[in-house]
This record gives C-alpha cells, sequence and structure tokens, in this order.
C-alpha cells in the first residue's frame, strides 16, 4: 500500500534550538530515495507503507543518538485504493481550481 504522510518531529530537552537534529532527520529521508518536500513544520513523504513508516523509525533512532532524551512525532497520513496519485498530483489539482477560478 502507498501512503503519503506529513512529518513532524519535534526533539525535546535539546534546547530552543532544533535545526541540527532535523537537518539530520532529512537526511535520513534523503538517503531514502523516497519523494519528499520539506516545508516549515514538517516534511510530506510518499511511498510504500514499510518504507515510508522506517524512514520515521529511522529519524527516531538518529535524533534520539544525537542526544534528545525526548521526541514528539505528528504524522498526518493518507491513503487510497480507487487510483494512484502523488503529491505533485494533489497540489496541482488544487492550483488548477485556483486557475480556472481567476
Amino acid at each position: 500500500m502507498r501512503v503519503i504522510i506529513d512529518l513532524c518531529v519535534v526533539p525535546l530537552g535539546v534546547g530552543v534550538s532544533v535545526s541540527e537534529e532535523i537537518a539530520a532527520c532529512q537526511r535520513v529521508i534523503e538517503d531514502s530515495g523516497l519523494e519528499h518536500r520539506m516545508h516549515a513544520y514538517g516534511t510530506n513523504i510518499e511511498g510504500p507503507w514499510d518504507e515510508v513508516m522506517a524512514v520515521v523509525k529511522r529519524c527516531h533512532e538518529v535524533v534520539h543518538e544525537m542526544g534528545a532524551p525526548r521526541i514528539t512525532t505528528t504524522i498526518k497520513l493518507g491513503t487510497r485504493t480507487d487510483r494512484t496519485q502523488s503529491m505533485a498530483d494533489k497540489v496541482e489539482s488544487v492550483e488548477a481550481k485556483l486557475r480556472d477560478s481567476q
């Protein structure tokens, strides 16, 4: 099954700035080869369920290895069986409607 997730990993107990930990998690995502898009409050990732969830797990492992004693993560996810739809397809669908309404 394919899944699209919105992942937000928040290390706790490492200070105010968490950009180093987020960069490490982003490297994990990039190394996975999965389609992804980082945004201001997380990253969208798409691919086979088990591969995407393995990336989430690895992000936690890496951030803990960096010294974060706690991590809170928010995941929104979606699957569909009626057709194949990518992140780009979803965005293009809305952008097309915006263009049509002008």
